[in-house]
């Protein structure tokens, strides 16, 4: 499709707009309508007047031709953003128009429409705050009423972090093989079975680094998560190596959490699991995705829905206090019926947790790159979001924590659900980015938070194990920039001023 813009630069907000409708096209972003356009031609014209600014939208396919206009009067309190919003609701309402479908949450486009409520919430209070998501973002009141519940819970788990607090988060991007809708920078063990040795080996090393500086910094850790990937790809005395790092160069004594992650049932055994547990880890998640063998199949997961069931009962045997669970929503050739037995399935179970995600149709996915899918099934992913927030809810959980994807089958979006107590609190601090993240490993992002302010800033590590081998003392050289940001930003109110 063409998107041309006049008179302004919403660029982002605009394509963001287009991408709910049509997720599959690509984007050309222009200045003046081409001579010829093969497909969808939208044009959003911003008119500056001394009244304020004018906006007219027009979209053409085909036969169909829309227009949408709107108004934003000059004194309006940021009114750059009210123009930007205004025309990416104008947009909004011409597809809807084209397509018939309106989207149940609007015109919020970002990653974290909890975090974008709680500032709201803030500012004008709980009913202004949802009046605004209903009346001016367009959120059906499901999402609305979905969002205000994760919110609950979230608030009083943020409450309980400091200024001081941090979690450290261990990359082990390494998997038995690689699932056709992963995008992940993660190697499989077989193709980089010669990189592990080296890499564990650095891995430790920049453990120790990362304490040191924590430990200058007066910083308390108070989750840990290991990652990936998939962590429990690694063999039994390669995870006790690592763990045993941990547990050597930072003090534990404060930690509230420790998760492994330990996703893919075919890498799971009892050795792995009583190396885990005996380290003081309490939270493992071991991910079905769905309990269809010809869905697992279809998209290259490499085992059964016995194996899920097999490595769930050896966590409960090893004692694992908190068991979490994925499941995702509108895998190719899954239906809602398929999702009802799944979700039944693992309600039988009862873990403590169980995260439902939505497909993201990532670009770099085998499902993307290789057409094994479409975005078709929306209607369907929406009905199978909508059933585990009834069954869930219905069997004593609760949403803690809420996240969005672009080109997420249906623009649904990605829950943590949790029994009262068990509430992931690496998950709630990582996706409010209210506290700093020191991350180690290949492609592990270093988030560092202001203790007074919503500041954040990252450090990169290198993305792939190799660049991770050959270059780790330039990595070594980044920490610095821990050091340097706390320089900038204290601990100690006294300090900042």
């Amino acid at each position: 499709m063409v998107l041309v813009l006049q008179g302004h630069d919403f660029h982002f907000e605009t394509e963001n707009i287009c991408r709910l409708f049509l997720p599959q096209e690509k984007i050309l972003t222009v200045r003046e309508v081409p001579d010829v356009v093969d497909g969808v031609l939208a044009v959003a014209a911003v008119e500056q007047r001394p009244d304020g600014a004018h906006i007219r939208c027009t979209l053409k396919l085909d036969d169909f031709f829309g227009e949408e206009t709107a108004t934003v009067a000059a004194g309006t309190p940021d009114f750059t953003a009210a123009c930007e919003l205004e025309t990416a609701k104008a947009l909004y309402r011409l597809f809807v128009r084209l397509f018939g479908i309106e989207q149940s949450w609007g015109v919020v486009t970002g990653v974290r429409p909890v975090k974008l409520l709680r500032s709201k919430i803030a500012a004008w209070g709980v009913e202004a705050a949802t009046r605004w998501l209903t009346d001016v973002m367009l959120v059906s009141p499901a999402k609305v009423a979905l969002s205000l519940r994760t919110w609950e819970a979230e608030d009083k788990l943020l409450q309980q972090t400091t200024p001081s607090s941090f979690s450290l988060y261990v990359s082990i991007p390494f998997c038995p093989t690689r699932c056709d809708y992963c995008s992940f920078v993660s190697h499989t063990t077989e193709r980089s079975v010669k990189l592990i040795p080296t890499y564990l080996k650095l891995l430790c090393e920049e453990l120790k680094v990362t304490a040191e500086v924590a430990k200058t910094l007066g910083l308390r850790l108070e989750s840990v998560y290991f990652g990936g990937g998939t962590p429990t790809s690694l063999t039994a005395p390669q995870l006790q190596t690592l763990l045993s790092a941990v547990e050597r160069h930072f003090d534990l004594s404060t930690v509230r959490e420790y998760t492994v992650e330990a996703g893919r049932p075919d890498t799971v055994t009892a050795d792995k699991l009583r190396v885990i547990r005996e380290a003081g880890v309490d939270r493992v998640s071991i991910n079905p995705q769905t309990l269809s063998d010809s869905v697992l199949q279809t998209i290259g997961r490499k085992h059964t829905a016995a194996q899920f069931f097999d490595a769930y009962e050896l966590a409960r045997k090893a004692g694992f206090p908190h068991i979490n669970t994925d499941l995702i929503v509108g895998l190719p050739t899954d239906t809602a019926e398929g999702f009802t037995r799944t979700l039944d399935g693992i309600l039988a179970l009862q873990p403590e947790n169980v995260t439902v995600h939505t497909l993201s149709m990532k670009r770099a996915s085998n499902l993307v790159v290789r057409h094994l899918s479409d975005y078709s099934g929306g209607e369907q992913a929406a009905a199978m979001t909508a059933y585990a927030d009834r069954m869930l809810t219905a069997d004593g959980y609760h949403p803690y924590y809420l996240y969005r994807q672009a080109r997420m089958v249906g623009n649904q979006e990605n829950v943590g659900w949790s029994k009262d107590g068990h509430d992931g609190l690496y998950n709630v601090w990582i996706m409010d980015e209210s506290q700093t993240i020191l991350a180690c490993g290949a492609g592990a992002a270093t988030k560092l938070k202001d203790p007074y302010s919503p500041h954040v800033e990252r450090i990169f590590n290198h993305k792939f194990p190799y660049e991770y081998n050959d270059r780790f003392a330039e990595l070594i050289e980044r920490k610095q920039g821990i050091l340097d940001f706390y320089a900038r930003y204290p601990l100690s109110k006294e300090a900042s001023r």
